[in-house]
């Protein structure tokens, strides 16, 4: 690992750490605010450079910043040296923003000297800008990691290699594609649902299908609200309607489900927008092509539910529906923020949905709660009425 100060942390954990990278640095320094990549970033260097467990009860030494009463206690475990060992000491500031803000010129002064007899400091913060003294002298004579993730990274190439490196699984692409559909950027809880995929799959040798991450991946209100979203966009507002019923009873947050639901729903507007272009013009050769390109899974069940949501939705209503979405976040932080209004905000976004294209409308602004087959209909009134 190169000793610059924009060197990702990412990258390092595909790697063995190198000793050597620390050269004489005084100060190391972790910026950013994933904490999993943090936190695997600290125990590869506890291994690393506290390989005997025995050593690490004094040569392994954590604060919180906060915590931190007198910024001397850190300094002076650092400048502690053991008698009869020959091991690094290691002292590591967690959350430490406050600790460098009220420690500066020390730091400073530590960050421009080799490190010497001295321990190893590490300094883990959320922001560390360049434009000051301690960066620049870091950029220098340190090491920073930055442990945030780049949002052009290809998280989809890490998992696959992360499962096959730390639990011993083969993931194709379109089954690490689905995992980080599910969970989103963060890599702790695809780490976790990674152990326990490999715990239920122990002695398999074959790769894991896309199939296999419906059966864990997220909480059980997780998996309830894409299956909510999943039958509102199939057009079937009843049993929708009743699952939202179930989430919110069960504690969850309005605004949490109405971010799960732009993140499927805002796939299909942009699928819908590629076919409108005119043939020649960046037009996908069909439908599903265009859910592809428009970042749907590349396997058959989310294919299959995607192309249903498209023909249920019509092309004109398809490409509403960030409107629909914008519309709804809007009235969830404002006038629907509490109570039953904002669970009516969301059962007004789950109607939409679910009315049929071949519903009789008088005119393009009217497809509101009236749309629909009468059942849904009936059954919507009702829960209107009951929840004004």
């Amino acid at each position: 690992m190169a000793k610059k100060s924009h060197a990702s942390a990412l990258d390092l954990l595909e790697k063995s750490f190198d000793l050597t990278s620390l050269g004489s640095s005084s100060l190391f320094v972790l910026v950013g605010d994933e904490p999993f990549v943090s936190h695997s970033i600290l125990a590869m260097m506890r291994e690393a450079l506290c390989p005997v467990e025995e050593d690490r009860v004094w040569a392994w030494r954590e604060f919180v910043g906060d915590d931190v009463a007198d910024p001397r206690d850190v300094f002076d475990e650092a400048a502690t040296v053991p008698l009869f060992s020959t091991g690094m000491r290691v002292v590591v500031v967690r959350s430490a923003d406050a600790f460098v803000s009220r420690s500066r010129e020390i730091l400073e002064t530590l960050a421009a000297k080799p490190r010497g007899s001295r321990g190893l400091i590490i300094l883990e913060v959320k922001t560390f800008p360049s434009n000051t003294r301690l960066a620049k002298a870091v950029a220098k004579n340190g090491v920073q990691l930055e442990t945030s993730i780049d949002p052009r990274r290809d998280l989809v190439a890490w998992i696959r290699s992360w499962a096959l490196k730390h639990h011993s699984i083969s993931l194709p692409a379109t089954t690490a594609g689905r995992l980080l559909e599910r969970l989103g950027r963060d890599l702790g809880q695809i780490n976790q649902s990674l152990a326990v995929l490999a715990a239920q799959t122990t002695g398999s040798k074959q790769p894991i299908p896309p199939e296999a991450v419906d059966h864990f991946a997220g909480s059980t209100q997780e998996r309830s609200a894409w299956n909510m979203i999943a039958r509102a966009s199939a057009g079937d507002a009843a049993e929708a309607i009743g699952q939202l019923s179930d989430l919110i009873e069960s504690g969850e947050n309005p605004v949490g489900l109405s971010a799960q639901a732009s993140a499927v729903l805002r796939r299909l507007a942009i699928a819908a927008r590629l076919m409108s272009l005119p043939p020649g013009h960046g037009r996908p050769a069909g439908l599903r092509e265009a859910l592809l390109e428009a970042g749907v899974a590349a396997w058959p069940k989310a294919l299959d539910e995607a192309t249903v949501a498209m023909r249920q939705l019509g092309p004109q209503r398809a490409v509403r529906l960030p409107l629909w979405l914008l519309e709804t976040d809007r009235a969830l932080k404002a006038e629907a923020s509490r109570g039953m209004r904002s669970r009516l905000a969301l059962e007004r976004l789950i109607c939409k949905m679910a009315t049929s294209e071949r519903s009789k409308i008088s005119s393009p602004g009217d497809r509101s709660l009236s749309e629909g087959n009468h059942s849904s209909s009936v059954h919507t009134k009702k829960l209107v009425r009951r929840n004004s």
